[in-house]
């Protein structure tokens, strides 16, 4: 919680003097930078894309795996409900923290009705359940490569530069915010950033989990497709 903190304080640093070094940036003032900065720093540890691998990567590579297979326990959706008790567990004790030192120490542009805290936290559920399944998915390749470090650390990098991170993706030129958009990236942070600072309201914000919706789905049939294609291949080596 404490690097948490620090390090949303140097970015908000950063970005708010890019606010006032350039008027009207993106539509951004220096109360709504502010909170998209800790809201920001509040939901990086829930989405665990910085984080650890998913113990499913191990597995494979060590074979238990072809155990897991066995039990009747669906594995997707029990990596799932694992670590969204975990993502739980990091928002309470890591994220609304490290959100309550940035209302203290900046002035934070949030919404004073409770319908955008409502819709903000579905959410942030589905942009942690996004996140949850594509690093599910990352981790899979683990049943054709050899080593998945550097799989998982350009999913690091690509996903948290278009997530909108580093700067918002409204920021981001035409072109690559189009890109981005392409992606389920944005929905992982900047869609929930959008919805609980009140940026997006109304029709907008119930876009955004309409959106968040579909890329659940597609993660879920990722997810069933490379599980179904490792299984047979353990299956043709194992027969």
């Amino acid at each position: 919680m404490v690097t948490n903190v620090v390090f949303g304080l140097v970015r908000a640093a950063v970005m708010l003097a890019a606010v006032r070094a350039s008027a009207g940036l993106g539509g951004y003032t220096a109360d709504s930078m502010g909170a998209y900065v800790w809201l920001s720093q509040g939901l990086l540890g829930a989405l665990g894309v910085m984080g650890p691998p998913l113990d499913i990567a191990e597995r494979i590579r060590n074979g238990d795996v072809a155990i897991d297979f066995l039990r009747p326990v669906d594995i997707q959706l029990s990596y799932l409900a694992t670590d969204l008790g975990r993502a739980g567990c990091t928002l309470l004790l890591r994220g609304a923290p490290s959100v309550v030192v940035g209302l203290a120490a900046f002035q934070l542009t949030l919404p004073r009705s409770p319908w955008p805290y409502l819709l903000g936290a579905l959410s942030v559920a589905l942009a942690v359940t996004i996140s949850i399944l594509l690093l599910f998915a990352v981790c899979l390749t683990g049943f054709w490569a050899v080593e998945t470090r550097g799989v998982r650390l350009l999913y690091q990098i690509v996903a948290t530069f278009l997530a909108g991170l580093f700067v918002p993706v409204h920021l981001f030129p035409g072109w690559l915010r189009t890109l981005a958009e392409l992606t389920p990236f944005p929905a992982l942070l900047q869609a929930p950033i959008d919805v609980l600072s009140g940026r997006a309201v109304g029709s907008q914000a119930l876009g955004i989990l309409v959106v968040q919706l579909f890329w659940i789905v597609v993660a879920v049939l990722l997810g069933r497709i490379l599980l179904r294609a490792g299984r047979h291949k353990l299956e043709v080596q194992g027969g």
